[in-house]
């Protein structure tokens, strides 16, 4: 199967002249915990010492509303809005109008929320994205200023053909916390969960010291370790190691932003996540693991020469492994997930006569907290997809809904 991101090139490829941020830079080698920023920008935000000062957070930005609690609760409205638009697609083989659908929505729903927001990580540049493009503002424009990373849809190829594992997924953190992936749209992952230290496992280390290293974390031989690998030819090499090893592979067709998460939960079938995959799903996979404990590391990937000439260009360092903290910085970190397919994660949308059900999960890396949300959603009332009980929404209004749900 084409990887979806393969097939998405051609409007989520970055302008690679320069590193487009909010008035960065050109040098973005990331130091630990900051996003990619100027070195001598990360020392002004301390107090001398190399520790952040009271009044800043690790990115060196001062973010005194973001640990709102009903911000995360917002959240879940955005990707719930995304999951409903775009479940109606679920198995008709049209996986753009899927991505579409959901693109809509979230950004309808993301605007009437009352924050600041700059898209970090979204569906592409302004010139190849019409909606939720990098660099785009969102919100009211009040307080709290936050970067936001969203996949609106991952899976598109899962949802186009009624298969398990899509979910519409948004990350959300202190303004300058997001890394910006640049020109590499692909990067190399090591993802496990609470119970595996960080520092016993490294993508420079050989594939068997690092099952070994999850084995004894998790108190079971290696044979009882399972790796979750993307089901891509270029991952031949990583599951034969594997299996060599005597670790079990489980492969998934697509949606690695899920499987990071589920290696964080506890009593999952699976330990450990391994291989290529994209960059904006790693950042919005290490603020998911950030908030339930787990770590992820990466390491860019260029495809090509020529995309690893513009990376060096632009100031990265693809040699570089980068940490959780390096991909999503402070500790006021949100993110949402809602089911737009069964999978083991979440349950995907249920429709029913004049409403559907949703599955969500919402996580706050300051309190720590998980929570897993189900829905009701009624056509007829108001809601984040109906703002008034007499109006028929873009999701009522889609081809399919019984005859009495239609505007006339």
């Amino acid at each position: 199967m084409q990887d979806d991101r393969e097939q998405r090139l051609s409007r989520t490829a970055r302008h690679a002249e320069f590193p487009r941020a909010h008035g960065r830079a050109a040098a973005v080698r990331v130091t630990r915990g900051i996003r990619a920023q100027p070195v001598i920008q990360a020392k002004a935000a301390t107090n001398g010492t190399g520790a952040p000062t009271a009044d800043h957070t690790p990115g060196g930005v001062h973010m005194p509303n973001l640990s709102q609690r009903n911000l995360a609760l917002e959240l879940v409205r955005v990707t719930e809005a995304a999951a409903l638009a775009a479940g109606r697609w679920y198995g008709k083989g049209d996986k753009n109008a899927a991505d579409q659908a959901a693109v809509d929505m979230m950004r309808s729903v993301l605007n009437k929320i009352d924050m600041d927001g700059t898209v970090i990580i979204g569906e592409g540049e302004k010139d190849e994205a019409p909606m939720l493009f990098c660099g785009e503002k969102i919100g009211t424009g009040s307080q709290p200023s936050v970067d936001i990373a969203v996949d609106p849809l991952d899976g598109t190829t899962l949802i186009s053909q009624g298969r398990s594992g899509a979910v519409s997924v948004i990350a959300m953190a202190e303004k300058g916390a997001l890394f910006d992936p640049g020109p590499c749209m692909y990067m190399e992952k090591l993802a496990v969960g609470p119970s595996v230290n960080p520092h016993m496992v490294s993508l420079l280390y050989p594939i068997e010291r690092n099952l070994k290293a999850v084995a004894s974390a998790l108190n079971k031989p290696v044979g009882d370790v399972t790796v979750l690998v993307l089901d891509r030819p270029r991952h031949k090499d990583i599951i034969q190691q594997c299996r060599d090893a005597g670790a079990r592979i489980r492969l998934i067709s697509d949606g690695d932003v899920g499987g990071a998460i589920e290696v964080a939960k506890a009593g999952a079938p699976v330990d450990v996540l391994m291989g290529i995959g994209g960059t904006p799903e790693g950042v919005i996979a290490a603020a998911a693991l950030k908030c339930m404990g787990g770590s992820l590391q990466g390491r860019l990937w260029p495809r090509t020469e020529e995309e690893r000439k513009k990376a060096l260009e632009a100031g990265y360092d693809v040699k570089q492994i980068l940490y959780t903290d390096d991909l999503c910085a402070g500790e006021k970190v949100f993110f949402a997930a809602t089911g737009v397919s069964d999978g083991d994660l979440l349950r995907g949308v249920r429709y029913y006569a004049g409403g559907a059900s949703t599955n969500s999960i919402v996580m706050r890396s300051q309190s720590g907290t998980v929570r897993v949300i189900e829905t009701q959603h009624r056509w007829t009332k108001p809601g984040v997809t109906n703002p008034t009980a007499d109006s028929t929404d873009a999701i009522a209004n889609q081809p399919g809904m019984p005859a009495f749900m239609l505007k006339q």
